[in-house]
């Protein structure tokens, strides 16, 4: 079974946040597929993850480039894993059904969207009884984040 992450963006988007917990999953030596529900939401995270830092960037590539395999962290449309990631990133309401090939899933959803919240309850439920490992979390007002005891 997976460990899966439920994050509750309520005062960043997505954009904001994802970076950060990036930056992390890279610190701990770890390798990430992020896997979003469109092109655009693709191409947008990709601009995000090379300007959201002035200093520096978070070497990553997108489905069809150059090089996207060898990336610590892939973007994409589809269920792909060319990085041999270990971390799955779902966003836009995506899901998987089958996701053994990962050790850890982060469920990045948006709090202010009311489907978006059904559905990621929806999810929490379906992965509760098939016996993952779930935490929850919420944004905090400096825009870390607070483990809440689900």
């Amino acid at each position: 079974m997976s460990d899966i992450s439920f994050y509750h963006l309520q005062r960043q988007t997505l954009l904001e946040a994802l970076p950060k917990l990036l930056d992390k999953v890279l610190e701990r030596g770890h390798r990430a597929v992020v896997m979003t529900g469109s092109r655009e939401s693709m191409e947008e995270l990709d601009q995000a993850l090379w300007t959201y830092d002035p200093a520096s960037f978070l070497p990553h590539g997108c489905k069809g480039s150059k090089w996207a395999g060898s990336q610590p962290v892939y973007i994409t449309t589809e269920n792909d894993n060319p990085n041999d990631a270990d971390i799955l990133v779902l966003a836009d309401g995506r899901s998987l059904e089958d996701l053994s090939a990962y050790a850890r899933i982060l469920e990045m959803f948006d709090g202010t969207n009311p489907d978006m919240l059904q559905a990621a309850r929806n999810r929490w439920t379906t992965y509760k009884a098939a016996g993952h490992t779930l935490t929850y979390w919420q944004q905090t007002d400096s825009g870390g984040w607070s483990r809440k005891d689900s």
